[in-house]
């Protein structure tokens, strides 16, 4: 029988997936259940499974006294000294109280105890490893779609994609193999609840680090991104090697690297630009594929003024502002963009500087003398005046 109960923890450990350690601690407390069913038994009796044998027993802990007064916590002299001769009074023994007829209906009454806590285990041991999992990718196949809700089979639980985390352009059918960023994991009563998402700018991150090698690495740094799910994105890349060129590495051979994500992503755009600590060079990458003539940049205000060619203003500012804003969310800058045109339009307009008036004009007009004549000086030019008549 203990042969059959080892083999019992042994089918239920990979089985369940769950410890054998957890198994025989929760056989232990269902045999503890089931004892303190039976008439008389001991309110302070503790159960002992052994792991290599699968021999298990019901123990009380009594105190060895001269003279037995509480037979559930006390146990004689006399008594302790057949269980072994170096007892002495004041020692705590533990006494085997296992009932004759412990078994089969002691079991089947504590059988739920047993299911219940390795449902609990079970489910503790779940959370445990998606928790671990939080802001990472996840592959799972499309189980269900209920009420917008897309049900995703991982395995050994299941992930809700919330309609809210779903890519507007994606059609999802059942049976599909995608890949989910995890966004939290939550503990309750049913198990764990693992929400994912396929709009988060970290799903696009953690793509390229699975494709590319440099950034997983860390030799080429994946500074910030800016995604419009189903549409376009951009991030932007530092190469912390001058050997190495970041965007290059993002693209891969031929195209392939980025090529995959986009797949993935079902055909999202993904523009690669080159991160710099010039707040200005930064923005003029920022705006590819257009280019820029000029950028001038406030770094209080965090606000810049962008120039670009007449024919690029468009393609800058991108449909329905699309380009114009993935570079604003990249940068974290506000960004305003003209064309050249407009720039110079803009500076004709500005005010012209006034003339100043002449200096004895202006004088003349405020009644204000330019020198205050002297008598010394008034004579000196009445003799001037005479020896020039001479």
């Amino acid at each position: 029988m203990n042969k059959e109960l080892l083999n019992a923890i042994e089918f239920l450990s990979k089985e369940k997936g769950v410890s054998k350690d957890i198994i025989c601690d929760s056989l232990e407390a269902v045999l503890i259940t089931a004892y303190k069913k039976e008439p008389d038994a001991n309110p302070n009796a503790v159960a002992e499974l052994n792991r290599t044998t699968g021999d298990y027993k019901i123990l009380a802990p009594k105190t060895v006294v001269a003279e037995v007064e509480d037979e559930e916590s006390e146990i004689s002299l006399s008594m302790a000294h057949i269980m072994d001769s170096s007892y002495e009074e004041g020692d705590v023994v533990n006494v085997n109280v296992t009932p004759k007829n412990f078994g089969r209906v002691a079991a089947q009454a504590a059988k739920q105890v047993m299911i219940q806590r390795l449902r609990e285990a079970e489910r503790n041991m779940i959370y445990d490893e998606f928790s671990n999992r939080t802001d990472d990718i996840i592959t799972g196949i499309i189980q269900r779609v209920e009420q917008h809700n897309v049900y995703v089979d991982l395995g050994k639980a299941e992930a809700v994609l919330p309609a809210s985390e779903q890519i507007p352009t994606e059609t999802y059918a059942i049976g599909q193999r995608i890949k989910c960023y995890v966004v939290e994991v939550r503990k309750t009563t049913k198990g764990a609840q693992i929400l994912v998402s396929r709009t988060h700018p970290g799903l696009l991150k953690r793509l390229f680090e699975l494709e590319v090698p440099e950034i997983y690495d860390g030799v080429v740094e994946l500074k910030s991104v800016a995604r419009e799910p189903g549409r376009r994105s951009k991030i932007a890349v530092y190469s912390r090697d001058a050997n190495v060129d970041s965007v290059g590495a993002c693209v891969g051979p031929k195209g392939a690297r980025v090529q995959n994500i986009v797949t993935e992503l079902q055909n999202e755009k993904i523009d690669i630009v080159k991160w710099d600590e010039d707040p200005a060079v930064y923005i003029a990458n920022a705006l590819s594929p257009a280019s820029v003539v000029s950028v001038t940049v406030d770094e209080a205000e965090k606000t810049s003024n962008v120039v670009v060619p007449d024919y690029q203003l468009s393609l800058a500012i991108g449909k329905a502002g699309q380009n114009a804003r993935l570079a604003a969310k990249l940068t974290n800058w506000k960004i305003d963009i003209k064309s050249e045109s407009q720039a110079a339009e803009l500076a004709n307009e500005a005010p012209a500087v006034s003339e100043v008036p002449e200096t004895d004009d202006l004088l003349s007009e405020l009644a204000v003398p330019a020198v205050a004549e002297t008598p010394a000086v008034a004579e000196e030019q009445a003799a001037d005046a005479e020896a020039a008549k001479e």
